[in-house]
């Protein structure tokens, strides 16, 4: 872990240092260039709903107007795909190992929402050489048209979570109000801000009540983390504890489409209008600088 964290810190400075070397020099700031915002969605633990959240923000996204694209990231224990009713027949790592074109692997799903299936271990990145890495890059200018990638990672904290969360622009943290989910949830963000990683989050709470129970909750949480913790968080909003999704989960079809007037579809139909709502005229680096930075990391 300690070598991890240093990879992390390494890469951070490295950025800050080309950023400050782009504004001596006078160069136009590759920001200035549309590229895709990056959003990492987490959680302290499993089963908080954080793939059905990524799936079905991601739709909702899609429904007003933006392309994007999900990077399902929890290597060997990904379920976007079934929560989208498919079955990938290649996902990333045949693209990088097998030739495969990109267009080969994504998969489109409902509004035209984008799956890039993570494959099955991040230590395989340690095998590529230098001309598939290269090859690789040159695959993603495919994917240049995007406004969003939203990457679902795994949960806890493991040295894969926190390498995807160096790499974003922005993270997204999933808990529910039970005593155990806030919990792992805080001991993520503690590794984050122990390894300084980074200095923010936003927190969506998810199987409420009601919303009093969601802003009671963030509330709660968010007292312990600005006292012990130097990360600031943001409240996105709370999912409401609804039937309608988890029949949904079982016809394998987002809740999004299946039932778009329950109270959970207005709940995440608020929050992809509030994220929309928070864009700003920066931007990230593109698809390949991102995926430069995993290689980075993980390498």
């Amino acid at each position: 872990m300690l070598d991890q964290a240093q990879k992390l810190r390494q890469l951070v400075e490295q950025q800050k240092k080309d950023n400050i070397e782009e504004k001596d020099n006078n160069v136009e700031p590759k920001e200035n260039i549309s590229k895709p915002r990056i959003i990492t969605v987490t959680s302290g633990k499993g089963g908080v709903g954080k793939s059905n959240f990524v799936v079905n923000l991601s739709i909702a996204l899609q429904k007003i107007g933006k392309k994007v694209l999900i990077f399902d990231a929890d290597m060997g224990l990904g379920n976007d795909d079934v929560l989208m009713g498919f079955l990938p027949k290649y996902n990333v790592y045949d693209v990088i190992f097998g030739g495969k074109k990109i267009e080969d692997v994504l998969v489109e799903g409902p509004f035209g929402v984008k799956l890039l299936p993570g494959g099955t271990g991040i230590s395989r990145i340690e095998q590529m050489t230098d001309k598939q890495r290269d090859d690789f890059l040159d695959k993603l200018s495919y994917l240049e048209d995007l406004d969003y990638i939203i990457m679902d990672t795994g949960a806890g904290v493991n040295r894969d979570v926190l390498g995807f969360i160096s790499c974003c622009e922005e993270l997204i943290l999933i808990t529910t109000p039970e005593p155990t989910s806030l919990t792992d949830a805080y001991s993520l963000l503690k590794a984050v801000s122990h390894f300084k990683i980074r200095q923010d989050a936003k927190v969506i709470v998810n199987r409420v009540m009601d919303a009093n129970e969601g802003e009671n909750t963030f509330n709660k949480f968010n007292s312990a983390v600005k006292k012990f913790l130097n990360v600031e968080l943001q409240y996105l909003g709370q999912l409401t504890d609804d039937k309608k999704l988890i029949q949904a989960v079982r016809k394998q079809q987002p809740f999004l489409i299946s039932y778009p007037n329950s109270d959970v579809a207005r709940d995440i139909d608020y929050i992809a209008s509030k994220i929309i709502g928070l864009e700003v005229e920066k931007k990230g680096n593109g698809v390949q600088d991102f995926f430069k930075k995993i290689f980075n990391i993980f390498s």
